[in-house]
């Protein structure tokens, strides 16, 4: 009989490792997604190791109750008639729902003993005990409680809600600064369009006035090269225009090709700032040269960056 019932405490114990070895492998493998989403190695860990120390806690209180109560009734004097394996499995199920489900529930004819005083509408209160089914729950939202505030409070293996806010902004910066960079770099004559930030021609003032003064005068008057506030244009007066000239330049009129010292962006900027200075009027002004353009794309508003 003990032989029988140990081989029965062997199987439960079977059962309870196989299935925390499926639980850790679950985590296991759901650990690969996880990863590609960005949580760490160590929160992996803890997930896995949590689940199953708490596992495998249920799974020794279910064995160790099986046990209990099996010889319990082995020590029984009183045994009847029927198989001792029979009557295990009965009562282990028995106070397995006892335990875990219903509770020490009186029978009807016996609810007076509960009974409270409070009556309403014909229907009297019972002081039974919580179900274990609740009361266990209501113990397993403390355990998670206290790991949940050891992970977020001392362990920090796992990141807040305000922590995960400022990786994600800082992650889409670097693509945004990523995608700028690309976009940048694929501006061409073909694609360039006239800006109208104020940084980016307070940027472009500051190279025109480095590279393009001295040829074509701090203002844009001109003096080596031609005016740039005029409404005359030698190669074209639009921002595409201006773009490839800055760009290719113009060897056999002493116009160097800026490819290679300015990105394409800068060109773009540089030429922007150049149209803004269309109707400026700047002192000592070079005569107009070339066909009278009025650029479309030349707005009051750009106009009045020529005061930077």
């Amino acid at each position: 009989m003990t032989t029988k019932c140990l081989k029965s405490n062997w199987k439960a114990v079977g059962l309870a490792a196989l299935a925390t070895c499926l639980h850790g492998n679950l985590f296991a493998q759901g650990s690969a997604s996880s990863t590609q989403t960005g949580v760490s190695e160590q929160e992996i860990l803890f997930l896995v190791v949590s689940g199953m120390l708490i596992f495998v806690s249920i799974a020794v209180l279910v064995v160790a109750l099986y046990i209990l109560q099996v010889m319990r009734i082995i020590m029984q004097k009183d045994t009847v008639t029927a198989p001792v394996e029979v009557i295990a499995t009965e009562s282990f199920w028995l106070t397995f729902k006892k335990k875990f489900i219903t509770g020490d529930v009186l029978p009807v004819e016996q609810e007076g003993a509960v009974a409270m005083d409070h009556i309403y509408d014909g229907i009297q209160e019972l002081d039974n005990h919580m179900p274990p089914w609740l009361k266990y729950t209501f113990y397993g939202t403390i355990a998670f409680a206290i790991i949940y505030c050891i992970n977020f409070f001392s362990l920090g293996l796992v990141q807040t809600s305000e922590q995960e806010y400022v990786a994600e902004m800082a992650q889409a910066e670097k693509e945004v600064g990523e995608f700028r960079k690309l976009a940048a770099a694929s501006i061409d004559e073909n694609s360039a369009k006239q800006v109208t930030d104020e940084a980016a021609l307070t940027s472009a003032k500051a190279i025109y006035s480095q590279n393009c003064s001295a040829c074509h005068g701090a203002a844009g008057e001109g003096g080596v090269g031609p005016n740039l506030t005029d409404e005359y244009w030698i190669h074209g007066g639009s921002v595409k225009d201006v773009f490839k000239t800055i760009k290719y330049g113009i060897p056999q009129k002493g116009m160097i090709a800026w490819q290679q010292k300015l990105k394409p962006d800068e060109i773009q900027n540089v030429s922007s700032y150049i149209l803004s200075l269309q109707g400026t009027k700047p002192a000592n002004g070079k005569e107009p040269q070339g066909d009278r353009v009025v650029s479309a794309e030349t707005t009051p508003e750009s106009k009045t960056m020529s005061s930077l």
